[in-house]
């Protein structure tokens, strides 16, 4: 990707922005090497925090009630899902260039409101799903354009991920309870899988084999079989299960449970709950650092992000947020 635009006469506008930061990173000290960014929901903003020293670089403004955030495969480009309210449902995606920490525009959704889950392709297209009007999109930053608009028909399509090696994209639907599996190159549905009360966080395991979804209301852990696209395994793990996160070498994988206020560890090849560590009020939003040292955990009702040391299986501190904090993204310059 190389620049974006908003409206028509933005174009140049958005030309001379990309330029620009190129320019700015010519001039300015090195950013850190390692940067974490978080959306705060109901700050409407994106915190860009320095990992190494926990400060705040920057707070960016972003669309109303931004709920996630992705980053591009080479970290120059973050992208924020703009929820919206009940009275305003948001209908945007906000795009920022990382290293200027600046919004260069943003993608118009159109019809497609309450976007939620997002996901970068390795070929720099986004994936992000609408839950007001039950689709998820594959978007081109370039031309701010929809290429794909995939209807699930399931309701609360709420989170995504990306199986680059099956050429699929899977959703989380929380008021349906399944999972929705999708060819990419053609948009198909291939089928919804059931998984449970409340499917609502997402992820993938790395080597693509395996999905896992958290069912908040069945209090369960999902095992999807990639290959054949069925549910394989389910594990009880706790109070509302909002999130799931594989580790880096796809041993176990972290999940949070939003109202029991902890994380708990599970042993995928032994299928069960490890361990259990209590954090703040709330926790949703977990990232794992790409060296399998630490995690992140945004505990929306503090305005904290505890850090989490996995070896030690311990809290390491705590990171200052904004206003509800939730959706984060690492960056590594």
């Amino acid at each position: 990707m190389r620049s974006h635009r908003v409206h028509p006469e933005r174009r140049p506008l958005l030309a001379a922005a990309a330029l620009c930061s190129w320019a700015w990173l010519a001039l300015s000290p090195a950013l850190s090497a390692q940067t974490l960014l978080v959306v705060n929901k109901s700050g409407n903003s994106l915190s860009v925090i320095d990992v190494g020293t926990r400060a705040s670089l920057a707070t960016i403004a972003t669309g109303t009630a931004p709920h996630e955030v992705a980053v591009s495969p080479d970290g120059r480009w973050a992208f924020v899902s703009d929820y919206g309210t009940g009275a305003a449902p948001g209908t945007t995606v906000t795009m920022i260039d990382v290293p200027a920490r600046s919004v260069v525009g943003t993608i118009p959704l159109g019809e497609h409101t309450r976007p939620h889950g997002i996901a970068v392709a390795s070929d720099g297209t986004v994936w992000v799903t609408t839950e007001g009007s039950q689709h998820v999109l594959q978007l081109d930053p370039q031309t701010q354009s929809i290429r794909q608009a995939v209807r699930t028909g399931q309701r609360v399509t709420h989170q995504v991920v990306i199986v680059e090696s099956a050429g699929r994209v899977y959703t989380a639907n929380i008021g349906s309870g399944t999972a929705t599996a999708v060819d990419a190159a053609s948009g198909r549905i291939l089928t919804h899988v059931a998984t449970g009360a409340g499917a609502e966080g997402i992820d993938v395991a790395p080597d693509g084999s395996k999905v896992y979804v958290t069912n908040r209301e069945a209090g369960t852990l999902s095992e999807i079989d990639v290959a054949t696209n069925t549910a394989t395994r389910e594990l009880t793990v706790g109070d509302f299960p909002i999130r799931v996160r594989v580790r880096p070498d796809g041993r176990e994988v972290l999940v949070s449970n939003a109202r029991g206020n902890e994380i708990v560890a599970v042993d995928l090849e032994r299928w069960e709950v490890v361990r259990r560590l209590a954090v703040g009020a709330m926790p949703v939003g977990i990232l794992v650092s790409p060296d399998d040292r630490r995690a992140f955990v945004a505990n929306t009702q503090d305005d904290r992000i505890s850090v989490i040391d996995l070896e030690r299986w311990a809290l390491d501190g705590e990171i200052r947020a904004g206003d509800e904090p939730d959706g984060m993204a690492w960056v590594s310059h």
